[in-house]
């Protein structure tokens, strides 16, 4: 579906370099249509989100040898995530944008514990007004680690446990709420987070590469 997008072709760097795809790289910049925002943004739980946006990271999940999760984060505290099955764009299946609702610090290792025990993987998940049912059939988190590249050079990973949720918006549109226990570690020591995003699908024609 998404093949009409051309890749930005860039020189070789001589480490590994961010992951581009569907023309989406770091330091380039997306618009997203007026109309589709304007039209769904009432019934999602986004608010205000910008037309126009920079992307200031990216993010690379392997979920197994042929599969990843490729995610593109902006200056509008969101990101755009890509779903592919393959080291092409022919073999993209799923674009989908996320903002992040909210971002709980775990202090320590008894709340850490049982949050990974009891508290990413429900029946249900409640956001506000809004009930989210539980997608995957797992009782327990799904473990990935994302690698991120930063526009300064520099490279990070996040060890993530997470589960997937989805409600319906409207009819023919969903919304998902990705609940992800996250955990990175400095100087040998944790950090640890709960991370809550909603988001929604977006075909070829809701964004468009502006840089």
């Amino acid at each position: 579906m998404f093949d009409w997008f051309k890749k930005r072709k860039e020189p070789e760097a001589s480490g590994p370099a961010a992951p581009e795809i569907l023309g989406l790289r770091l330091g380039g910049a997306f618009e997203l249509d007026d109309l589709k925002l304007r039209l769904t943004e009432s019934s999602l739980m986004i608010e205000g989100a910008s037309r126009t946006q920079l992307i200031q990271a990216v993010g690379e999940v392997w979920l197994d040898e042929q599969t990843r999760l490729v995610r593109y984060y902006t200056d509008d505290d969101g990101f755009i995530q890509v779903l592919t099955h393959g080291t092409g764009e022919a073999d993209v299946s799923e674009v989908k944008l996320f903002y992040f609702f909210e971002s709980k610090p775990v202090d320590t290792d008894s709340e850490w514990q049982h949050l990974l025990d009891q508290g990413i993987v429900k029946n249900q998940w409640q956001l506000e007004d809004y009930s989210y049912q539980k997608i995957w059939d797992n009782s327990r988190p799904v473990a990935m680690t994302e690698t991120t590249w930063l526009q300064n050079g520099t490279t990070s990973n996040t060890d993530q446990f997470v589960m997937l949720y989805e409600r319906e918006a409207e009819p023919e549109l969903k919304e998902v709420l990705l609940v992800a226990a996250e955990e990175k570690i400095f100087d040998n020591r944790a950090e640890r987070s709960l991370v809550l995003s909603t988001g929604f699908d977006l075909s070829p024609t809701d964004f468009k590469l502006i840089g």
